[in-house]
């Protein structure tokens, strides 16, 4: 017999079932994989980035679905509070641009290890093994059943198995599955943090080539609404585009369908347009009797060169002479608003995270205990809960995790 039993060896699990421990309980974490944390070690691109360095107010407003069901989370364990976490724990943190916090090695692998020591040192074990059901008794928890035949007896149980996102670490929606078979409704997984397909087929001619300090704009085509800008890094591939900025950008289109949304990528966002024209000048009348292709190798990647003189219109051997001020117009035009169609997200199983899950108005805020059967609690992606790049969601795992197990 254990007191809590944690499903999930996670970032919210391991956070969870520390947090348990270190008050006397003993503590089971269930765990489907031989290595704790899979997830964590391919976040922040193999670095993990551990939080956002920001207040309250930052915080709740960067979880645009159900961000004030985080409050009481938010305020029982902050940013601040996660990274004193680490840092009194062994791993050293440094702070970069966006206020997004990282571990000092720049080792995602550090995060994981350290969250596991913490967890060992309060006294938690480990239990290899898928659970596959909640047991139930007198109309609370008492257990979970795993691999078909196995219990784990308990007073308490923490579900934090992630969403759907990267089912290689372990993520292929047990916790949904086990929350419903107890009566809990979840919003359906869909992709956040996502490759976004794009309808024009230029795209797949640039594949592979990655673009740093371009601004990359979201629109909404029929209003004309913006929901996304911002200066960053991004990557063309063989469906549409991908990247850092794109991820970000993702997050910010909801209800996404085709044609719904406008991509707009700004090349040259040091320039204003003017700036950008009087370049132009300077370098056609540098090149005068050379072809219009490769006069646009100062200002573009090798890889752009042919797709960006099919956009403008201009032929490709028209010499620098014979560019007129129209078609540089239509050149400046085209560099500071390449602009594409948004057809939809790649499938859910490439997304950073899983967007929907367990109702949060059937969780206690305070506590994130059911209110449909006592003695379960939730915590971490499980929760139909998600924020934007930046530290964000991990810190939605830290505050869930450390509340969960606080209450447990």
């Amino acid at each position: 017999m254990t007191d809590i039993v944690v499903v999930g060896g996670g970032a919210a699990g391991l956070m969870a079932a520390g947090q348990a421990a270190s008050f006397g309980k003993s503590v089971a974490v269930l765990e489907r994989n031989d290595r704790l944390g899979r997830k964590l070690l391919i976040t922040g691109k193999g670095r993990c980035n551990v939080t956002n360095n920001s207040g309250l107010t930052e915080l709740i407003a960067s979880v645009p679905r159900n961000g004030k069901f985080l409050y009481s989370a938010f305020s029982s364990f902050s940013a601040q509070d996660a990274m004193e976490f680490f840092e009194e724990n062994g791993l050293p943190l440094k702070t970069e641009r966006g206020n997004r916090v990282f571990p000092q090695s720049d080792r995602a692998v550090d995060v994981a290890d350290c969250l596991t020591r913490f967890a060992k040192a309060q006294g938690v074990r480990f239990v290899t093994g898928r659970a596959d059901r909640l047991l139930t008794e007198g109309g609370r928890v008492c257990g979970v059943g795993y691999d078909k035949t196995q219990q784990l007896h308990c007073d308490s149980v923490i579900l934090a198995t992630g969403g759907m996102s990267y089912p290689r670490t372990g993520s292929t929606g047990d916790g949904y599955r086990l929350a419903q078979t107890v009566g809990h409704t979840v919003a359906p997984p869909t992709a956040s943090l996502v490759p976004i397909v794009v309808k024009e087929p230029w795209c797949r001619d640039m594949q592979g080539l990655s673009l740093k300090n371009v601004t990359l704009t979201v629109t909404e085509a029929e209003s004309g609404k913006q929901v996304f800008s911002q200066m960053g890094e991004m990557l063309f591939t063989h469906f549409g585009v991908s990247g850092p900025l794109v991820l970000s950008a993702s997050a910010h289109m909801r209800g996404i369908h085709p044609g719904k949304y406008r991509l707009t990528i700004d090349l040259k966002p040091a320039l204003s347009g003017e700036q950008l024209d009087a370049r132009l000048l300077r370098d056609i009348r540098a090149n005068a009797n050379k072809d219009f292709v490769n006069i646009l190798r100062g200002l573009l990647p090798t890889k752009m060169l042919g797709t960006a003189a099919k956009l403008s219109g201009i032929p490709f051997e028209t010499k620098g002479n014979q560019i007129t001020r129209e078609m540089r117009a239509r050149l400046c035009a085209l560099l500071k608003g390449m602009t594409m169609t948004a057809e939809g997200f790649r499938p859910v199983d490439e997304a950073i995270i899983t967007s929907g899950g367990v109702n949060v108005a059937e969780v206690s805020p305070k506590t994130m205990e059911s209110k449909i059967l006592p003695g379960l609690f939730f915590a971490g992606e499980l929760l139909d809960v998600d924020a934007y790049t930046g530290g964000y969601n991990l810190q939605i795992a830290w505050s869930t995790g450390y509340l969960a197990g606080l209450n447990a």
